[in-house]
């Protein structure tokens, strides 16, 4: 029996889950024995899909973790939190019963990007320039000045990265989640996603 299946939705996801899998002292756990998989059919497979997935696996972990992203699940029209319970209701009732948490990003993972730590520059190709990477990204209107985040995350994220002539690749979202302090993040589905882990572990 392994303590933990996570299933994500794409690469990016699968990267940045080992990346916070790695730091278990940062999340306030003991080291976690795991398996992730990605769903062949991205976030509307992790909606859709996962007690299916999952109902083979119900014996062999202790406890299931499922994360995919608001914005491409295919029913964006419906609350991010009705959609992670109704999710979490069906693998209850596929084997899982209380041991399944259910993850929505809103809108999507590069939302856990932007935080106020010195890192996300450097991770992003970003340190050293002038302005600073907040600052050129207001100036482009891709973060307004009264927002904590940038309201489109991931076209920020992509547009930093085109500025610097960066690839963008998972590899980035490993080193965000291994090198970032977790503990500036406020976002209710990082909240979440912590507030399960503690919980069993």
């Amino acid at each position: 029996m392994r303590d933990l299946v996570v299933l994500v939705a794409d690469k990016n996801m699968e990267h940045a889950a080992k990346g916070l899998l790695g730091r278990p002292q940062s999340l306030g756990i003991r080291p976690v024995a795991y398996d992730l998989f990605v769903h062949p059919r991205r976030d509307p497979g992790c909606l859709n899909e996962a007690h299916d997935f999952l109902r083979p696996m119900a014996t062999g972990y202790g406890y299931a973790l499922v994360v995919f992203d608001h914005e491409g699940c295919g029913r964006e029209g419906e609350q991010p939190d009705v959609l992670a319970d109704a999710v979490k209701e069906r693998l209850a009732r596929n084997g899982w019963t209380e041991r399944a948490e259910v993850v929505v990003l809103t809108p999507e993972l590069e939302v856990w990007v932007w935080s106020p730590s010195p890192h996300v520059e450097a991770c992003l190709g970003w340190a050293g320039r002038q302005p600073s990477l907040r600052d050129w990204l207001a100036e482009k209107d891709y973060w307004p000045p009264e927002s904590p985040k940038p309201p489109r995350p991931k076209e920020a994220m992509e547009a930093a990265l085109r500025q610097v002539r960066k690839p963008r690749s998972s590899a980035i979202y490993m080193e965000l989640a291994q090198r970032v302090s977790l503990q500036s993040h406020t976002e209710p589905a990082f909240l979440r996603l912590t507030c399960a882990l503690q919980r069993w572990f």
